[in-house]
Formats: structure tokens, sequence, C-alpha cells
């Protein structure tokens, strides 16, 4: 569990940037992390026994890792293509084209089956076509990981689906599944993995040589799974 430092949660790195940094306390991190996070933010995580001092010089250190982020990640938003007619996003691991139609009774989204009807009039229907995904994954993943929990014996107290920024999934240890809704755009096959290499924290509460024997014998295709969420990164699913 990461907690999040009194007062200190939000400052620049350095006066002027304009990049904000949040400074988060976690027990269970090991060494000092840096990432990126989806809204543009740095993320400096410290561990149990570290010091706000040298998490800034761990920051300074990685100044220039983090520039780089920084400005691909401004890039990115900036060539960002709103979702309107005829844009292309991902659902179930393929590529569907999105088509808007408007007449008298309003506006209607429609992609690979789905119908979104009555939808306010819009420039980027993303938030639109978002809140429904993360319906249908809400719909569909807590059921399909019971499945797959009982076919492997494996005992859950509850599944919860969720927007994590940095992951796709977790597992506690009083047994809750959480899902990345974002899910919802990857192959069948791809979700199955995530369900499974979560339940098998059920057994190994870590990602040790034994671990990962569990997940290759309980879903051969793991490596191809976990090929497909390297190439697909979260964020570019935000």
């Amino acid at each position: 569990m990461a907690v999040a430092l009194p007062q200190t949660q939000l400052r620049e790195i350095v006066p002027g940037t304009g990049i904000p940094l949040r400074l988060i306390r976690s027990p269970r991190a090991r060494r000092y992390l840096l990432r990126l996070d989806q809204d543009g933010a740095a993320r400096l995580v410290i561990p149990r026994r570290g010091s706000q001092v040298e998490a800034m010089r761990f920051l300074e250190r990685s100044r220039g890792w983090l520039e780089r982020r920084v400005a691909a990640w401004r890039s990115r938003e900036n060539l960002r293509q709103p979702w309107n007619d005829g844009a292309t996003l991902l659902f179930h691991g393929e590529p569907v084209q999105l088509r808007v139609e408007s007449d008298i009774f309003g506006t209607t989204l429609s992609f690979a089956g789905e119908s979104l009807r009555g939808v306010t009039p819009a420039a980027d229907y993303r938030d639109a076509i978002q809140t429904h995904l993360r319906r249908l994954a809400e719909r569909d993943l807590p059921p399909r990981t019971r499945e797959l929990a009982q076919l492997h014996g494996i005992t859950i107290s509850r599944v919860t689906v969720r927007a994590q920024k940095t992951r796709w999934g977790s597992c506690s240890a009083r047994g809750t599944i959480s899902l990345n809704w974002r899910l919802i755009h990857a192959p069948p096959f791809v979700q199955d993995y995530l369900i499974i290499h979560e339940l098998m924290h059920r057994r190994q509460m870590n990602h040790s040589a034994r671990y990962w024997k569990l997940v290759a014998d309980a879903f051969p295709r793991w490596q191809e799974a976990e090929l497909w969420l390297k190439k697909t990164r979260l964020e570019n699913l935000a």
C-alpha cells in the first residue's frame, strides 16, 4: 500500500518547469522509483527506509531521463487524434471504426456492434466511448474472473474493475482481484492471461520462478500475452 506524503504530495521538480511531482512513500518499495503518470506528472516513490533528501538527489540524477519522457508525453498529447466519425479504436484486440450519425433524435455512436444513442454532440467522443467501454468491462470481467478462479480451484473474496494509472491488475493479500477497465481493449486471450496472472498470486504473492511456473502451467500462451501487453502500453489507451 502506497501512502502519499502529507503536504508534499505535489510540488515542482525545478521552479518554472511546470512539471508537477508526486512524492509517494511506499512501505513495499525496495528502492527509489521514478515514473511519469498519465497526466504528465512525475511520480517519485520513496522506500520505507528512504528519505526525502535522498529522493531529491535521486530525482536530480534521473532528470535527463524524466525530461525526455515528458517531452515524449507532450508530443503524444499534441498528436492525439480526437475520436469522431471515422476514427479507429481498439476493441477486444481489433482495430474498429467509429461511426457518428446525427438526426432529429440526437447523435448515435456505433462501433463493432456497440451502439450509444442520445449522445451530446461533441468534437471528440472519447469520454463518452470510454465511459461505455468501462461499463462493458465492469459487466464482463468480474464473471470471467470468478469462472477462471473456480476452474483453477482458487478462492477469491471479490473482483473490482478500476482505472489504475500504471497497472493492468493487482491481487491483494485478502483475495481481492482488481482489474483495469482498459483490458476491454485487449484480445480475449490477453484478458484471460491477466486474470490468471493475478489469480496465481493467491498461491504465490511474488514474481519468483515458482510463481512463473504456476502461470505457465495455467496459461501456456503467457509469453504471447505478455508481449501484447508490453507493445500496447497502458498510457497509450488513455
